[in-house]
């Protein structure tokens, strides 16, 4: 067996989570399949800013043999059970829930069925999870000392990129990475078509079999040197921009610590409020069709108060789209370098993790290649349109219509063609596991993705449920009111209080004896300073 050179070009979160990735899987147990380099032009930390992490994320840390509490207090990190939205149906400071853990006890999963047929008293998440209580409670996901509070909870976490960047590459040097801090000043060319070797401004030539474009929306390798196209996606998530601020809590402290990401809707797009440790970062996601960047800046700090004044932002211009094929020949986009989806639901991470994961799994031995790409191309394709899908349904059961905006987002050219065939049919039956076997729904069209005459299988996308399933596809739905004028008409009016699962109304009657407040879980357990002694904090 021929040990393959890997050489990943570009750093940051995407390029230190695959290299840590791939090198925890390929090199361990005595083998050693690959001698990964990874190529950055500097080592300069980053500014603050935070990010929300899917679940997934636990496994990612199990798989590099990484402690938990460790992570946390390197990477600033808080927990994550769930995502809180705020006025996205009527503006009227009502919300939902999207939760992580949601038991549905016995052998038929009846909850939906049970609660349209109630008159919707109680918000569906909260009658199959006590998360959304315990995120109101401010409760965190573990306790001080041993568990003993029935099943675990399902969390993730909220964490700062660059110091989680830092972190890898501190882990994956530690293990085997080679780092060239060192800049990319032109690729060489093979006369097969593949990249034979990087130059770089040192005086390197680094040759390597697989080269992995983590360069960021730039793709320097699959977009500048191989040509690969881009796909548009705009037309379903049409937020094109994203102006973050982080507010140190020495300077503001809200007086609580979120164990779940909000987010508010806006005037043009929405808030994300992303809690860490030591800071809050604020991003709003908004597009540049119906709002200015000025205007943007000037609603996000007049939302946040006088002290978010004086503080940088950071604006990131962005289009919703994915690489026609991320593996092209033996250069494979990464991260934003493969697609970018408006992180409405926080993919980011989830993505790169699943593309370390997927090339881990297609990792060529022999010289064979194109089998593998074919394979790996249309497994992350598929993941894509499934997190389009479910981005495009927080927006188009919107009843909103005091902004252009937000009348815009609801218009049917703007409900791509899969998901109106899955609300069609869920107009009929509840959601199941079994609606996402093949995903053909009746009326949806079978349309091939662009192809550009280029090898590959463009087949039109398939939504597995590989990471939102029927479960989640419920808390959106009903958390806006879906079926409302429906359940009216076949049930009548006059229907019975919703009623809160027993093993949920057990667990919420002793969450407050058993869990502690986020911030002290964190403060004990991380070292967070006690910021509710500030004169700063909000009163």
């Amino acid at each position: 067996m021929v040990t393959r050179k890997i050489l990943i070009v570009g750093g940051g979160v995407a390029g230190w989570m695959t290299a840590a990735y791939l090198n925890a899987v390929l090199n361990r147990d005595g083998r050693h399949f690959a001698d990964i380099s990874l190529i950055e032009s500097s080592e300069a930390p980053g500014t603050v800013s935070g990010e929300a992490s899917t679940p997934d994320i636990i496994r990612f840390l199990a798989t590099l043999g990484v402690n938990q509490l460790d992570f946390m207090r390197r990477v600033g990190a808080t927990f994550r059970q769930s995502s809180k939205f705020v006025n996205w149906l009527s503006n009227s400071g009502e919300y939902f829930y999207h939760t992580f853990s949601g038991q549905r006890p016995g052998s038929a999963d009846r909850s939906a069925e049970q609660w349209l047929k109630s008159n919707r008293s109680v918000a569906f998440a909260e009658t199959v999870s006590a998360q959304p209580q315990l995120c109101e409670l401010n409760l965190a996901p573990l306790m001080l000392s041993r568990w003993d509070f029935g099943p675990p909870l399902c969390y993730a976490f909220h964490l700062d990129v660059s110091r989680f960047a830092s972190y890898l590459r501190e882990l994956s040097t530690a293990a085997g990475v080679v780092h060239h801090a060192d800049h990319m000043v032109d690729i060489v060319m093979a006369e097969s078509g593949d990249i034979a070797a990087v130059k770089t401004d040192g005086g390197r030539r680094i040759e390597a079999h697989l080269f992995i474009d983590c360069t960021g929306s730039r793709a320097l390798l699959s977009d500048e040197k191989l040509g690969v196209a881009w796909v548009d996606c705009t037309q379903s998530l049409i937020c094109d921009r994203a102006l973050s601020i982080t507010v140190p809590y020495e300077q503001y402290f809200p007086g609580r610590v979120h164990p779940c990401t909000t987010v508010t809707a806006a005037s043009t797009g929405w808030i994300g409020e992303i809690p860490l440790q030591d800071s809050r970062t604020l991003r709003y996601v908004y597009s540049s069709e119906f709002l200015g960047d000025d205007e943007a800046e000037q609603e996000l700090r007049a939302i946040e108060g006088p002290h978010a004044g004086t503080l940088a932002s950071n604006l990131v211009r962005f289009k919703t789209g994915h690489r026609q094929n991320a593996w092209v020949r033996n250069c494979i986009a990464i991260g934003n370098a493969s697609s970018i989806i408006e992180p409405l639901e926080p993919t980011t991470l989830y993505m790169i993790d699943l593309a370390a994961a997927t090339l881990a799994d297609h990792f060529p031995l022999g010289d064979e290649i194109a089998p593998l790409a074919y394979r790996y191309n249309r497994i992350m394709v598929n993941r894509f349109y499934e997190l389009l899908d479910f981005n495009n349904l927080h927006y188009c059961l919107t009843r909103r219509t005091d902004t252009e905006f937000w009348r815009a987002v609801q218009r049917p050219e703007h409900i791509n063609d899969r998901l109106q065939a899955k609300l069609n049919f869920w107009r009929l039956k509840q959601p199941t596991p079994s609606d996402f076997e093949d995903q053909c729904f009746p009326g949806q069209p079978d349309e091939r993705l662009p192809s550009q005459d280029i090898p590959g299988d463009y087949r039109s996308p398939v939504d597995t449920a590989g990471l939102w399933n029927y479960q989640d596809y419920e808390c959106i739905l009903y958390g806006m009111d879906f079926l409302k004028s429906e359940c009216d008409e076949w049930y009548g009016t006059g229907r019975p209080d919703a009623v809160v699962a027993q093993h949920v109304f057990e667990r919420l009657r002793l969450a407050e004896k058993k869990l502690p407040p986020h911030e002290v879980w964190l403060q004990q357990f991380c070292g967070m300073p006690d910021y509710t002694s500030s004169a700063r904090m909000k009163t």
